[in-house]
């Protein structure tokens, strides 16, 4: 479908977006590379795995490994959690020698975000993805902090309000202008991943509050397509046939539904909803020119309710980063990091007027101390 007929069809706004409602997207899904490779890959969930099986070797080889035989991807978040609160000692000291290697490793990427162009003068950084939503994942957070700011950096790192499963819905809010929360008080949102499509339906609370801070998933449903191995004409089926069974879920409760459904995707998102390139985790190839998700949805979901239905896609670290908007609004410029299969990236400005001159809010005491940048 052609790039004029599917933003007709949406009605609203482009694919990809660079301008938002609330705020300008600088970059995202920047890959940067170092001699050892993309930068991503150096605070990924499988970077943590390396480094925690690194600090297991020494105690393999005297027997006195603490994990015993288990294989260190087969050992999950809540486990290592527990090992942190728990008597074994040696266990705790293992995972907190990984910590501290990871933090060194985040701050460092994050480091190297900050002295880009896109990210300059950056005051704040959420951390969300699977990894976050742990005890050891806040730690990381916190320390890789703690490594920054000795470093002279103004930053705030904290992890993402919302449980990252939830946020890459919430975020799709907003995508969505205004005057739809109006007459409406929910919409659909679709997370995917290289590992799971998760749809929700999300209550805006907009009548509570209009920067939508009380918003919140009341429906939610998950498929793990990586184990069903699916083509992606059948993905989009199986997509298509949860997102029928939350509209009627919101029918049959009384929701005033907005029609409406905004998507998280890995990838560089196109202004016609195609895939330029990062979808290479997706069931079947997502990135050729003849395939369009947006245009295949609109297609088998063309209503919802009395009213053409609409469809705005995004790249997902871009919509989980939204999901902060309402929380960040004491801040200038902000970015997003999500820790899981690879690094995602996003870099906002808040829009803003301030004394009727209509110009963003300017900030210099944001990014690194003044003249340090100069030294590096």
């Amino acid at each position: 479908m052609a790039t004029d007929e599917l933003v007709k069809t949406t009605g609203i706004a482009q694919h990809g977006a660079s301008r938002l409602p609330s705020v300008d997207v600088d970059s995202f899904n920047i890959e940067i590379k170092d001699d050892n490779g993309f930068l991503g890959d150096r605070a990924s969930k499988g970077a943590f795995r390396d480094i925690l099986d690194h600090w297991r070797k020494p105690l393999r080889k005297t027997g006195e490994d603490p994990f015993g035989k288990v294989p260190t991807e087969e050992i999950n978040k809540k486990t290592l959690d527990a090992i942190l609160v728990g008597d074994d000692t040696e266990a705790s000291a293992v995972v907190h020698s990984a910590i501290e290697d990871f933090a060194q490793e985040l701050a460092y990427v994050t480091r190297r975000f900050l002295k880009t162009k896109a990210w300059a003068k950056t005051e704040r950084i959420v951390v969300g993805g699977g990894f976050r939503d742990s005890r050891l994942g806040e730690l990381v957070i916190a320390r890789a902090e703690i490594i920054l700011k000795s470093d002279d950096f103004k930053i705030d790192l904290q992890p993402i309000r919302h449980h990252p499963d939830e946020a890459g819905l919430i975020g799709a809010l907003h995508l969505a202008p205004s005057w739809i929360f109006e007459a409406h008080d929910s919409i659909l949102a679709v997370d995917i991943g290289g590992t799971n499509i998760r749809c929700g339906l999300v209550e805006t609370g907009w009548k509570k509050t209009k920067d939508l801070s009380k918003a919140k998933v009341v429906h939610s449903e998950l498929w793990r397509h990586a184990d069903d191995e699916p083509t992606r004409e059948a993905a989009v089926k199986r997509l298509t046939k949860m997102l029928k069974g939350l509209i009627t879920e919101a029918d049959n409760e009384g929701y005033k539904l907005a029609p409406f459904i905004g998507i998280a995707c890995p990838g560089v998102i196109n202004p016609d909803g195609s895939i330029e390139k990062g979808a290479q985790n997706l069931p079947g190839n997502w990135e050729s020119s003849k395939f369009n998700l947006p245009a295949s949805l609109i297609e088998a979901i063309p209503v919802i309710g009395e009213h053409d239905t609409a469809i705005l896609m995004h790249n997902d670290g871009v919509v989980q980063g939204l999901s902060e908007v309402p929380f960040m609004q004491d801040v200038g410029r902000w970015g997003v990091l999500t820790i899981g299969t690879g690094l995602g990236n996003a870099r906002f400005t808040n829009r803003r007027r301030e004394n009727g001159n209509g110009k963003d809010r300017d900030s210099t005491e944001n990014g690194k101390k003044k003249g340090k940048a100069d030294k590096e």
